[in-house]
Parts: C-alpha cells; sequence; structure tokens
C-alpha cells in the first residue's frame, strides 16, 4: 500500500461563495455571493495540457489552488484568493494519495464581479 503524501496550505487563504439572492426579504431579487467556506490553499501550476485545453474551450485559467476538500463546492461557485479578485470555479478535481484530503479547483477571472452580501 502506498503512503499519503503530506500536503500543506502555505500560500494564503481563499473565501468561496455561492451566487444568490442578497436583496432585502420581499425586495427585489439583487445577485450577489454568499460566503461558504474559507480555507487556506497551495498554489500549483497550471500544466501545458490543462492550460491548452481550457483555451481551445476560450477559458483563460489563472490559478490552480489546492484546498482541503469540501464535497459542497461547485462549478457555479465563486473564489476570492489573497489577490482580492473574483474567479469563477472551472473544475474541480479531487486527487488521491493526499493527507488531508484534497480539491484541486481551477480559476478564470470573473468579467463583470458580484457584489458580496
Amino acid at each position: 500500500m502506498r503512503q499519503n503524501k503530506m500536503q500543506s496550505f502555505n500560500d494564503g487563504v481563499v473565501r468561496l461563495y455561492e451566487v444568490g439572492n442578497i436583496g432585502p426579504r420581499g425586495g427585489m431579487r439583487v445577485e450577489g455571493l454568499k460566503i461558504k467556506a474559507t480555507l487556506r490553499y497551495k498554489e500549483r501550476t497550471v500544466g501545458l495540457n490543462r492550460f491548452l485545453a481550457n483555451k481551445q474551450n476560450n477559458v483563460n485559467i489563472q490559478y490552480l489552488l489546492r484546498c482541503p476538500r469540501l464535497r459542497n463546492i461547485s462549478t457555479q461557485d465563486i473564489a476570492i484568493p489573497n489577490d482580492g479578485k473574483q474567479f469563477r470555479i472551472t473544475q474541480i478535481q479531487y486527487p488521491e494519495e493526499t493527507n488531508p484530503p484534497v480539491m484541486d479547483i481551477t480559476l478564470e477571472e470573473v468579467v463583470s464581479v458580484y457584489a458580496i452580501g
């Protein structure tokens, strides 16, 4: 049996949000961000294969972050790492053989930013 690789998360903190209504109850709907989780991360290198595959699909990948694994994160969510910019999660992968269990989230910068509720 292979031994699990120990993973550290020393590069920063990312806040993960879901997009939803942040308007007042009974008022007009206002699309904005609601916090889901705050996680530490390790920045990873965007590999050539991933970069080229995303370019073919007109996706401009800026970050690949490795975080502790959460199952309630989706490609509909928004991430805000240390630089304060908003990024759409375009892909989530769950690599095996790491300790603790992790997820790799691939991020593309958002063109129209959301208000944070």
